[in-house]
């Protein structure tokens, strides 16, 4: 990880010329969606005025409303696009080679679905999956991969429509140079704490992710529960050092936190509830605080590496 002072001398030199450029791109972007949603606002009124006294409900008002928005948003999401595609491409990637120069950046690029599916993190299939700014490359001498995903399963329709949100945030994957014959899925563990001695009878009644595993670390395990259809393997993964690394990890980022290893790879979704890397609109470009939390998120993914202590190769491939 990088200094905090070294992180502003990248900021000065790297890239306060291309913020500039930018956050005049970015002030004229602001007037424009300032004017258009000024004209569909008058537009909404011009309409709402003569039909009001013929309305018998007023859940009609909201019918222009919501049409005005959805207008504004589509309108928003393309004259925005490429004051994005510039931000992404001349500020992320550098920040992104400032963090670590053997990794590369693809800012409509994600983890695949069936990846996705494949490190049994997450046992419901979404029917809507999205993603975007795919990070790849070496953090030492691990491969790494990570990407921001949205991944929502959708069902039913009209008044019966369902929207659940599997997984929102950031998924990491990273080659763990070990390969495991089992599948070992490291979750928050809520239920029990919700529910206390019933919360872990339903742990152990999980029958999709195989059986629970009781290791020998309490702050650990009253953070996650971990299940796997191999006991041995899985407490020879969780050693004690890493499963205090882990535990490390979860208070040092205060969030949600789910792992598993399977295959050779080791999988890390981070939970987040805003859209990561998309740049600010409507304020200022310029503060350092804006980069220095792009700075965070990014280095955040990268840094699992150092966290999991993963460049120390303790084991070799089978």
């Amino acid at each position: 990880m990088k200094t905090e002072e070294e992180l502003y001398e990248f900021y000065q030199k790297e890239l306060m010329g291309g913020l500039k450029a930018l956050e005049a791109e970015r002030r004229k972007l602001k007037g424009k969606l300032f004017i258009l949603g000024v004209v569909i606002a008058i537009a909404a009124a011009v309409f709402l005025v003569p039909m009001a006294g013929r309305m018998h409900s007023p859940v009609f008002i909201f019918v222009p409303l919501i049409i005005g928005i959805v207008i504004f948003g589509i309108a928003a999401h393309f004259l925005s696009a490429d004051y994005k595609f510039w931000f992404k491409s001349t500020i992320l990637e550098k920040i992104i080679k400032f963090i670590g120069p053997d990794l590369s950046y693809n800012a409509s690029g994600f983890i695949d679905k069936s990846t996705f599916m494949m490190s049994r993190i997450f046992t419901t299939t979404p029917n809507i999956y999205k993603g975007d700014d795919l990070v790849w490359g070496k953090v030492g001498a691990t491969q790494i991969k990570f990407c921001e995903l949205n991944a929502v399963h959708e069902s039913g329709s009209g008044k019966d429509r369902q929207r659940v949100t599997i997984f929102k945030g950031l998924f990491f994957i990273a080659d763990f140079n070990k390969h495991f014959t089992s599948r070992t899925i490291v979750l928050p563990d809520t239920a029990e704490k919700l529910f206390g001695w019933l919360g872990q009878k339903l742990q152990e009644m999980n029958i999709f992710r195989g059986d629970i595993v009781k290791l020998d670390d309490p702050d650990f395990e009253n953070m996650f529960a971990v299940y796997s259809d191999d006991q041995i393997e899985a407490r020879y993964i969780l050693s004690p050092s890493l499963m205090q690394r882990i535990s490390e990890f979860r208070k040092r980022t205060g969030r949600t936190v789910y792992m598993s290893f399977v295959g050779s790879n080791v999988y890390v979704a981070i939970s987040f509830e805003r859209d990561l890397f998309e740049p600010k609109i409507f304020s200022t470009i310029l503060d350092f605080d804006v980069i220095r939390e792009y700075y965070g998120d990014l280095a955040l993914a990268a840094g699992i590496v150092e966290d999991l202590n993963l460049n120390t190769r303790i084991w070799s491939k089978e």
